[in-house]
């Protein structure tokens, strides 16, 4: 009960003259009765009351009153009210008791909701002249509006005739529903003092030193004159229904623009929440591959050291069959010379036939032992490379296990000198310079804390040192497979084979020549295919020419690709066609990724069969297969 009059306590006036059409349609239709059964007339709206039949003249006092009553009164009950003292002028007229006619107007009814009045809302002030302006000036606009200021007009406008005798005026108010009321209550101020509208137009002709005044409605809107002309200039007619309507729809208009806001903030918070799961789960997707590629380092680095041992121990095998197989080559060949000592003793012709197979037995003995000197050094040169790279390899472990160890030594060492130094100065607050055991404890204590000091600093010496041996063996490994790039592999390139040296940055000559011999004759070409790859040799070394650009792979990755916008590169493709242009691109592209600086090609060590660059693994299983093929040969 307490929320419902709540609610209704907050109707505004145009809600509550809404209201009453309901209860004013139930009196019309006898839903609720007025009449009682004697003839008396009785309110159906306070059937609690001790009073219970009324004469017509007091049952609409009694309506009006509670109608337009004090705000203690519900707006239920002034609608309802309301609607009843509608009911009884309109419908119950007949009942009212004969009274002696009056000169004067009766009181206007409240306003029907199809009525035009003039918006915004403005009243109407007449028979404006010196009497009536009480000795203040016709156009002193503060004195009129101080005047009516109960009822709060917002401006005041003054029309004077020719001789400035009698003026007119029109007071503005507020456009809302607070405006209506004061507009009202500035009307029935009037119609209390027998100065309304009405009155005007019966003593026009006389009208007395009384104002006159009114609300603007419909006929003072099409009325000539300066105030017609006013109005239709400053505003326009609508109904108490119009304004209702579109004071209903401005609050739909409202409430819709507020849903759909709170649904885009929704929407844009659900948004919000998904890209914080995304990158939750792949923040943890990350971790988890992190700690997988650490397993697999590990795994692989003991796999390649088991691999590496029993390399070696094969290959020093085939190494000592070798040796062994040599040995019993030299054996057979000493027993053929001595063989042929024998028969020197023969005749001259056989010594002649002996002499001659000694010569050759020692020219093929000779290129036995060359070739034996040949294969030890070329396998000692092996060995050398496998023993430096498995030692190297076993250092590189071993000197990061041994900085790690040292590193947690030094933290150690150093969570150490940091106790001792806490417990010096604990010690030296506590004992004064008299007490003998808490200085020899400081003694002793200082002692351990120089020991300690002079642990730390050998671990940080050892530890320069460490990573000074890391980077010479570095080196050494950069130094040997520079000298499989200038050495051994020149060879093996040259033999066709699947590992070799390429040269990054440099264009295959094979594209220009089979594309310009459909074009040109074979000799033609050749010169053509010439001139121009050493064009676009010149042109890829140019540092002022950089045909790529940046893309975005994802949120924290870049790329650098081939700008396929580019001048130069969109003339070639197509000038000499798709082969041409992808030599030219793949040659830029090994360009940026290997000497972006210097922009000349550089050799390295490929794997021809897998399209990339060759590990030294790779490299050194590669010539120990070529070894055992050209032992398979020699014997």
């Amino acid at each position: 009960m307490s929320s419902s009059s709540g609610e209704e306590s907050d109707l505004s006036d145009s809600e509550i003259y809404e209201f009453k059409e309901k209860p004013y349609e139930e009196l019309r239709t006898g839903k609720l009765k007025v009449k009682g059964p004697n003839g008396s007339l009785r309110c159906p709206f306070c059937a609690g009351k001790k009073k219970q039949d009324y004469k017509y003249k007091d049952l609409l006092q009694h309506a009006t009153g509670v109608g337009k009553g004090s705000a203690n009164r519900s707006a239920k009950q002034k609608a309802n009210h309301l609607a009843l003292a509608k009911y009884l002028e309109t419908d119950l007229g007949n009942e009212a008791e004969p009274t002696v006619k009056r000169a004067v107007t009766p009181e206007r009814s409240e306003p029907e909701k199809d009525e035009l009045f003039f918006w915004p809302w403005t009243g109407v002030v007449v028979n404006v002249s010196k009497e009536t302006a009480n000795g203040r000036s016709l156009d002193d606009k503060e004195s009129w509006l101080k005047r009516f200021s109960m009822y709060m007009p917002l401006e005041v406008k003054l029309f004077c005739d020719d001789q400035a005798r009698v003026s007119e005026a029109v007071l503005r108010f507020n456009s809302d529903w607070t405006g209506f009321k004061g507009a009202m209550e500035f009307e029935k101020s009037f119609e209390a003092s027998h100065c309304s509208k009405q009155e005007w137009k019966s003593h026009r002709s006389c009208p007395g030193p009384n104002l006159y005044g009114w609300v603007a409605r419909e006929d003072d809107y099409i009325a000539e004159g300066a105030v017609g002309e006013y109005l239709r200039e400053k505003g326009e007619l609508k109904t108490i229904s119009d304004l209702i309507k579109e004071e209903t729809q401005g609050r739909k208009e409202v409430v819709a623009n507020l849903a759909n806001e709170i649904d885009m903030k929704n929407e844009n918070l659900d948004e919000l929440q998904t890209k914080f799961n995304l990158n939750t789960l792949s923040l943890r997707q990350m971790l988890e591959e992190k700690d997988m590629l650490h397993r697999s380092f590990f795994e692989e680095s003991r796999k390649m050291q088991r691999l590496a041992r029993e390399h070696v121990q094969k290959v020093l095998m085939e190494q000592e069959m070798l040796s062994l197989e040599l040995e019993s080559k030299k054996k057979k060949l000493d027993s053929w010379g001595r063989e042929l000592n024998k028969r020197e003793a023969l005749t001259e012709r056989e010594k002649q036939k002996l002499d001659e197979e000694k010569k050759q037995n020692d020219v093929r003995n000779s290129a036995l032992q060359m070739a034996s000197v040949e294969q030890r050094k070329a396998d000692e040169n092996v060995l050398r490379l496998v023993e430096e790279q498995k030692r190297e390899k076993e250092e590189a472990l071993k000197k990061i296990l041994e900085l790690e160890r040292d590193i947690d030594a030094k933290q150690k060492l150093e969570m150490e000198i940091a106790e001792l130094k806490g417990k010096l100065e604990v010690m030296k607050h506590l004992g004064g310079n008299d007490d003998a055991a808490v200085q020899n404890k400081i003694k002793e204590m200082n002692e351990e804390l120089k020991d300690k000091m002079e642990e730390m600093d050998g671990m940080e010496s050892l530890n320069q040192t460490l990573l000074l041996k890391e980077r010479q063996s570095n080196d050494e490994l950069q130094d040997a497979r520079r000298t499989l790039k200038e050495g051994f592999l020149e060879v093996l390139t040259s033999a066709r084979a699947h590992i070799g040296v390429k040269r990054m940055g440099e264009i295959d000559s094979k594209a220009f020549q089979n594309a310009l011999k459909q074009k040109f004759p074979a000799q033609e070409a050749e010169i053509k295919a010439v001139e121009l790859l050493s064009l676009w040799q010149e042109k890829i070394k140019d540092p002022d020419w950089h045909p790529f650009k940046t893309i975005m792979i994802d949120e924290s990755n870049v790329e650098r690709v081939i700008d396929e916008n580019d001048e130069e590169l969109g003339k070639l493709k197509q000038e000499l066609g798709d082969e041409i242009y992808d030599s030219v691109t793949a040659a830029l592209m090994e360009i940026e990724e290997y000497n972006p600086s210097g922009r000349y090609a550089i050799p390295e060590l490929w794997n021809f069969k897998e399209g990339r660059k060759a590990t030294l693994k790779e490299v050194i299983s590669f010539l120990f297969r070529q070894l055992k093929t050209q032992k398979r040969k020699r014997g």
